[in-house]
């Protein structure tokens, strides 16, 4: 029963930051869905293709070519060659980069929140557990990107972010 209630509170933190993190990105810039991953995902990772960035964000391709068409109509990403010259990589302008800032800033904000309640030893204790946690949940390389697709990798770089640390080993296999 105390796995189950664990879980359950698990879930409920996790939705209640996300739900807190859409209402500030959607009131603050209008964006919803997965517009600012998108947008995080392209920063982190210059020169996906469509195809990547769609399946990162577990969207249609229809859907994906619709989200980069109005980011680009919006100045915050533009379609360059790629680099075999059959495909289209995909990159943040100046416009984007500084959007994408903004997004990670509201999102931190919002983490914070819950993570305030905490003591300074919790908090190292709540890392521990987070590092195991995503460790686990790091199964293959969509599944690395696909979880970090909101990172601010800038504070959780590679040699230190589990998620980068697990897909390495499993390469290694």
């Amino acid at each position: 029963m105390d796995d189950e209630r664990t879980s359950n509170l698990l879930g409920a933190l996790a939705l209640s930051v996300m739900d807190a993190f859409n209402a500030v990105v959607t009131n603050s810039a209008g964006y919803g869905g997965e517009t600012p991953a998108a947008l995080v995902t392209l920063g982190a990772e210059p020169g996906l293709s469509i195809n990547q960035l769609r399946q990162i964000l577990n969207l249609s391709h229809p859907g994906t070519v619709r989200l980069i068409d109005r980011l680009e109509k919006e100045g915050l990403v533009e379609r360059r060659s790629g680099a075999n010259g059959r495909t289209l990589a995909l990159f943040l302008t100046d416009t984007g980069s500084e959007r994408r800032k903004a997004i990670l800033l509201e999102r931190r904000q919002q983490v914070q929140i819950a993570i305030n309640s905490l003591t300074p030893n919790e908090r190292q204790q709540l890392t521990a557990l987070l590092e195991k946690m995503l460790t686990a949940m790091t199964t293959n390389e969509l599944q690395a990107f696909t979880i970090c697709r909101l990172c601010e990798e800038e504070v959780c770089p590679g040699d230190r972010c589990p998620v980068e640390q697990k897909y390495c080993q499993i390469l290694k296999q």
